[in-house]
């Protein structure tokens, strides 16, 4: 809250002449969430006031800004890669990252290697099933789509079961039936 009501009176009260310096808008909420707001806040800036305007963020997809807005540019702090250690160079060199290297400064900061190690499977599972939807998406471009897709961020959904949630009659299940299906769903999901 603390975060949105500093950016409303930023929103609200910037001139063409403000200098406004923006830190990873929408950190405090969900991530889908923390990115749309994060995307209107620049389009609105860049369309109301237009201010001399530093947004530092870690949402990628936001860099697709600079190809739709005039006047919107990126800049990263450039990094060398040796092995698996990565060296921050103090330079800023203008356009996109081209990779995030969280997971490499949480080991700089020194969390345990345990965690690190946690961090780089799940976000290898996590990648796995985003390209595992891209890739189901793209194989399929004659059908349209049936609603909104929500990705998982650490397993992918079991389609049997949520087809079988889906075909239930839920209002009309008898206790028994519904613990019965809910048995029959927990048994597709183990195997």
């Amino acid at each position: 809250m603390v975060e949105m009501t500093e950016a409303a009176s930023i929103l609200n009260t910037a001139t063409p002449r403000s200098l406004v310096l923006l830190d990873e808008v929408g950190r405090g909420t969900a991530t889908f969430d923390g990115l749309a707001i994060a995307w209107a806040v620049v389009e609105h800036l860049q369309a109301r006031t237009r201010p001399k305007t530093l947004f530092a963020t870690h949402y990628h997809e936001l860099t697709e800004l600079a190809e739709l807005l005039p006047g919107v540019r990126n800049y990263h702090v450039s990094v060398r890669e040796s092995g698996s250690n990565i060296v921050f160079l103090r330079k800023v060199e203008q356009g996109s990252a081209d990779k995030s290297y969280g997971i490499e400064v949480a080991r700089l900061a020194g969390l345990p290697s345990k965690v690190i190690a946690r961090a780089r499977e799940i976000l290898s599972r996590h990648e796995q099933t985003e390209h595992t939807l891209s890739e189901r998406l793209a194989s399929k471009p004659d059908k349209a789509e049936t609603g909104p897709v929500q990705l998982t961020i650490f397993t992918p959904l079991n389609a049997e079961v949520v087809n079988a949630i889906e075909k239930a009659d839920l209002d009309n299940l008898k206790p028994i039936e519904a613990l019965n299906l809910l048995a029959e769903l927990k048994k597709q999901i183990q195997s």
